[in-house]
């Protein structure tokens, strides 16, 4: 039987070396500007395209800087997947804190998502790593799997307190929800580079959650 593999939202431990992890402030500002560079590129050319000379000359520091904090151009992807993945447990404890119910705690979270892939660059980098994963040499997380477990259950809590319309199963809702996010995100980068990922999952959102909402 395949060892199962890791997925987006748990914690997991990646077999990819990782460079030196010094305490001190100086060297962690280093990698987060290191890493911030290597997103920018990641996201412009992707990740074949982009060489750690690369990533260097975007943060004006020597390829044996950047070296000594991730050892491979693989370490870099796999630090800014594991960081986009860690944006979304952040994201649904802001959103649960605003207090809606549960199908607007789903809806809440998808619209700061939405948000997210279009500001942050950490995000855009590790969607774009992701769909690019057959050309990194590196164990990366399962994508979409936990958005549809998160989905899901907030689904099934929203299915008994009656917010669910009668005959909405919570998982085949939860799997459509997460195919129409993603999937409105890429047409969006493609088209405007997700200039407006948001207007247009507003959009969709409001179709479909009309459509699984109770009367």
């Amino acid at each position: 039987m395949p060892e199962p593999q890791p997925t987006a939202f748990t914690p997991h431990r990646t077999p990819v070396r990782r460079g030196s992890d010094p305490k001190q402030e100086r060297s962690a500002r280093t990698r987060l500007r290191v890493l911030m560079g290597a997103a920018q590129l990641f996201t412009e050319r992707g990740f074949r395209h982009t060489s750690v000379k690369d990533v260097a000359d975007r943060v004006e520091m020597t390829k044996g800087a950047v070296y000594f904090h991730y050892p491979t151009k693989e370490a870099l992807a796999v630090a800014i997947v594991e960081e986009h993945y860690a944006r979304w447990p952040k994201v649904l404890d802001e959103v649960v804190e605003e207090g809606f119910g549960p199908l607007g705690t789903a809806a809440r979270v998808l619209e700061r998502a939405a948000t997210a892939f279009r500001d942050d660059v950490i995000v855009q980098a590790g969607a774009r790593l992701q769909l690019e994963r057959p050309h990194i040499d590196a164990e990366l997380p399962t994508p979409y799997v936990d958005w549809v477990s998160l989905l899901e259950s907030m689904l099934t809590s929203a299915e008994e307190l009656g917010e669910l319309r009668p005959g909405v199963t919570p998982g085949r809702a939860a799997r459509s929800l997460v195919s129409a996010f993603f999937g409105s995100q890429h047409v969006s980068d493609v088209l405007s580079g997700r200039a407006d990922v948001v207007e247009r999952w507003r959009d969709l959102s409001d179709l479909l959650f009309r459509a699984i909402r109770a009367d």
